[in-house]
């Protein structure tokens, strides 16, 4: 399927939206929006495998620079401007929010997934879903420090993939984590798959288990 992929800025509010928009030839009517990990950017080789697949099976995808990283083309986000990224994406859901008619998804990579996470707790209503990719639950070798203080308010139904080497949790510690969300959610293992989700067939899976779990448009 044909996709036109194109540069996004849109500086009519703070925080300003940057990235790149993935519009199907034959759209579904619903929506993705994708951000990135702490180390990377919208340009992030994950994301525009995944944006592709779900733009090929007809979402309009949107993958985003978070604020963090318009201000600093390199380095890891402050603690201090997790606020404004979460801001970010919510301007990102108003934009996409103008694109289509149909449903519209937060996910993100790492850290962007759990800021998704973390604003959708905040604010139930703003997504229709969420599809989160390597959620970080702890720094690795540091399983102590659980990023899960959240999660019990979270009430947005989320699909979780994870790969089973991943050291930012297993998929043990996932399962347990999940049974603190109200809301339904699944957890798709991607076996011999690190904190990267590098292996084949990943972003066939991705879209399938999506699809799935979610329903058509």
């Amino acid at each position: 399927m044909s996709t036109l992929v194109e540069r996004i800025l849109d500086t009519g509010a703070e925080p300003e939206i940057h990235g790149y928009l993935h519009r199907p030839e034959s759209p579904n009517g619903d929506a993705l929006i994708l951000a990135h990990s702490a180390g990377s950017n919208a340009q992030s080789p994950l994301l525009v495998s995944v944006a592709g697949a779900f733009a090929d099976a007809g979402f309009t995808v949107l993958r985003m620079d978070l604020p963090f990283r318009q201000a600093r083309p390199h380095g890891p986000p402050f603690p201090a401007v997790a606020a404004k990224d979460r801001q970010g994406i919510r301007r990102a859901v108003e934009f996409m929010r103008r694109s289509v008619q149909g449903r519209v998804f937060l996910g993100g990579h790492s850290y962007g997934g759990r800021q998704a996470t973390m604003l959708a707790a905040e604010e139930p209503e703003l997504a229709s879903g969420l599809l989160l990719l390597s959620y970080p639950l702890h720094p690795p070798r540091k399983p102590e420090q659980k990023r899960d203080a959240h999660l019990p308010k979270l009430q947005t139904e989320s699909l979780f993939v994870h790969g089973s080497r991943d050291p930012f949790g297993s998929p043990e510690e996932m399962a347990q984590a999940l049974k603190l969300i109200p809301a339904r959610t699944e957890l798709v293992i991607c076996e011999r798959a690190g904190h990267d989700l590098k292996g084949a067939e990943l972003e066939r899976l991705v879209v399938e288990k999506f699809v799935e779990f979610f329903g058509g448009a």
